[in-house]
């Protein structure tokens, strides 16, 4: 996950719930209606909480853009089809990704409690934010999740020097009846291309491995790299993964492929019929509680005690440096850049 901020202008305190509460007037001033306003500012407040500042609240204003482009369908009313008791469809119409996704999360949960494992694909849908809200949600309602999105294409094939793979997130959960979830969350790029972008805009070089340029040489120059490729986790291995999972999202769901959508804040007027997967398992139809709750426990102490290499930061389980940022903003509340704040508050008219 996305820890730094995207960026380090003068910071301000604010309480998680006023911060969501503004993301949700943003939105519904832009034209979205309470309750999708309400899911996608629920979403992206999360986000930030859990540390993925560049997935966080400085999306609103991102999103509320993509609405008065055109991009972005505030009013859109997602369909749902249920083709078998476990497997639906849901067509997000160009609405407000975070939206979408919520509602899809919500009915994938409502069939598995049925049925005990349901998947929901979807199209129509737009950029979702980060993954981990979801299966932070998923995990609190007692389900394991595993969920991937397309996104627009950033990384070469295998063999290739020009985009038209995504770094196609991949998220799995599983939930701890104690709270203490084990959340994955993860872009298939070495970096984001946040962080691309964020050392182009100070100056700064990235390391060597995150990216090729235009001609597929190895760059440490950030705006080379934006010219050219970012370069998948595991090489080649990587880049496979990230097609099988743009195949599972929207090959399987009838959403636009990475290579056949547009930039979604390049053509911000351009609608991304993006495609999604959510996989929910009821864990607590495959096991106890309490059972549960051991099992993992055994797990973290068995990761916990194996000897650490020189200089190594102490080993903890996926998720556990996310959940104790949601404690500390739950408990202390946010702090967002300035100018961020004064943005919320401007496109929330307070």
């Amino acid at each position: 996950m996305e820890t730094k901020r995207a960026t380090d202008a003068p910071a301000q305190a604010v309480s998680l719930t006023e911060a969501e509460d503004l993301a949700a007037r943003a939105f519904q001033r832009a034209g979205a209606a309470e309750r999708p306003a309400r899911a996608a500012a629920r979403v992206l407040a999360m986000a930030e909480a859990m540390g993925v500042a560049t997935h966080g609240l400085i999306r609103v204003g991102q999103y509320c853009d993509r609405i008065a482009a055109g991009g972005v369908d505030p009013a859109a009313a997602p369909r749902v089809e249920t083709l078998a008791p476990a497997l639906l469809r849901l067509d997000g119409g160009g609405g407000l990704g975070p939206a979408v996704a919520a509602r899809a999360l919500e009915e994938g949960i409502a069939a598995a409690r049925r049925t005990g494992v349901a998947a929901v694909f979807c199209r129509g849908g737009s950029h979702f934010g980060a993954i981990a809200p979801y299966l932070w949600e998923a995990a609190e309602a007692g389900f394991a999740a595993v969920v991937t999105t397309t996104t627009s294409p950033m990384i070469a094939p295998a063999g290739g020097r020009a985009a038209r793979l995504g770094n196609t997130p991949l998220g799995i959960g599983v939930p701890d009846p104690n709270g203490a979830h084990v959340l994955f969350d993860m872009a298939l790029s070495v970096a984001a291309r946040a962080r691309v972008r964020k050392a182009a805009a100070v100056g700064e070089a990235i390391p060597q491995g995150w990216a090729i340029d235009a001609q597929g040489e190895p760059t440490t120059d950030p705006r080379a790299a934006l010219s050219g490729v970012l370069l998948a986790i595991g090489g080649d291995k990587g880049a496979t993964l990230s097609l099988m999972l743009d195949l599972l999202a929207a090959g399987l769901s009838g959403g636009r492929l990475a290579w056949e959508g547009p930039d979604a804040f390049g053509s911000p007027g351009a609608r991304q019929d993006l495609g999604h997967m959510f996989l929910l398992i009821d864990a607590g139809a495959l096991m106890a509680p309490m059972a549960l709750a051991e099992r993992l426990a055994s797990v973290r102490a068995a990761l916990g005690g194996t000897p650490a290499r020189p200089g190594a930061a102490p080993i903890r389980m996926p998720g556990d440096r996310a959940l104790a940022a949601l404690r500390a903003a739950r408990r202390d509340g946010l702090t967002l850049p300035r100018a961020l704040l004064e943005d919320l508050r401007a496109r929330a008219a307070l």
